[in-house]
């Protein structure tokens, strides 16, 4: 079952999309009729809007694809198997209050974890020598679904674990922030000889760099250590800075230079993983699409334009999201990278709910059945 989906995935070079078109076409095809019999409700979505899968035979045919914005996944959560066959759930981070659900079952999960396993290779992310992790976010708490944590500390595994420190710690019933703490550490691991990979929000990360800085605390990590960003800038948007300045703190705070800075981008609703080249580019993976769509229209704009960011994957086949229009504002690129990849999405930033629905009114009759749900 699924075999084109399961063939994409396992694809060993992650970033060869030209080559890959032809094999993600019909992954997207075959997944997209999986959930239209096995989905009642995206079956009802599709035929309100005349989509047969039947009809996705060329990457061209994808933009015509019902996409679903995650709003509308927030609010309404689509299921295509029994909830007790999702082996595990996670949510989004709930940004302005309002959170996504997805569920993930052995064979969702068997596909992320050979797409991780290529990407970690492909970017030189794993390794046999003991590291020191610290992470700037959630240390694992039963009651804590959300996703940004439980991808967090799967990083972890990428190299040993000596050690695991946690910005956020589950004290008296809620989380509490100690970047104290992780100072403290920081220090210390400077004088030891084992590796340290800072993991997290950038938002903290950037936070503790800039009171260190000002506090004249000056150290060098051991070699080999890096700096993983992921899960945005959150509520702390307006106090984002330029990646230039950050890297720049970074190296002269903790001896970090940017070729030892890695970030990632992805969603809990998109859980396919897009890491930054050395130059700092997020190359798109064979293992999903992305279409930048006018925030008026909603119609495909030409790359180099900015817009909407649509994403698009079949690796899911406990839930109908192939097709998901996130909040964010982006470009994407055909331009030549120096690192020779191709493809590459470059975020501007983060439009609000309010924003969402002001971009969807132009297309009333696109989104009608998720207009309906707000």
């Amino acid at each position: 079952m699924l075999k084109y989906v399961n063939k994409l995935f396992s694809l060993k070079t992650p970033y060869k999309t030209k080559e890959s078109d032809e094999l993600f076409v019909k992954a997207m095809a075959q997944n997209c009729k999986y959930h239209y019999d096995h989905c009642e409700e995206y079956k009802r979505i599709l035929d309100d809007f005349g989509f047969s899968p039947e009809s996705i035979t060329h990457m061209d045919d994808l933009s015509r694809l019902p996409f679903l914005p995650t709003l509308y996944l927030k609010k309404h959560p689509l299921i295509s198997v029994k909830e007790s066959r999702m082996t595990v759930k996670a949510s989004s981070s709930g940004t302005g209050g309002v959170k996504s659900y997805v569920g993930l079952n052995f064979g969702t999960l068997f596909r992320a974890f050979k797409m991780v396993q290529r990407v970690a290779k492909y970017h030189k992310l794993r390794s046999l020598k003991p590291t020191r992790y610290v992470v700037f976010g959630y240390r694992p708490h039963r009651g804590n679904q959300l996703g940004a944590a439980k991808t967090a500390y799967l990083f972890t595994y990428l190299a040993p674990a000596f050690s695991r420190s946690f910005a956020l710690e589950w004290k008296d019933g809620s989380y509490k922030l100690d970047l104290d703490d992780i100072k403290e550490k920081l220090i210390k691991y400077a004088s030891g000889k084992l590796p340290v990979r800072t993991m997290g929000f950038p938002a903290y990360t950037y936070f503790l760099l800039r009171e260190m800085k000002e506090q004249g605390i000056r150290i060098k990590l051991p070699k080999g250590s890096m700096i993983c960003l992921g899960g945005g800038w959150k509520q702390f948007y307006a106090e984002k800075v330029d990646k230039q300045d950050f890297y720049a703190l970074a190296d002269e705070v903790l001896g970090i230079d940017d070729k030892h800075i890695v970030e990632f981008f992805g969603a809990v609703e998109h859980p396919i993983l897009y890491t930054d080249c050395k130059y700092h580019r997020f190359h798109v993976p064979v293992y999903g699409r992305v279409i930048i769509r006018d925030v008026d229209t909603l119609e495909p704009v030409q790359n180099g334009k900015p817009g909407l960011v649509n994403l698009l994957t079949p690796i899911f086949d406990t839930m109908p999201m192939l097709s998901i229009l996130t909040d964010d504002i982006g470009i994407l690129h055909d331009e030549p990278c120096e690192c020779g990849e191709g493809q590459w999405l470059e975020i501007l930033g983060r439009v609000g709910i309010k924003d969402i629905i002001t971009c969807a009114q132009g297309a009333e009759e696109m989104l009608k059945t998720v207009m309906e749900a707000l």
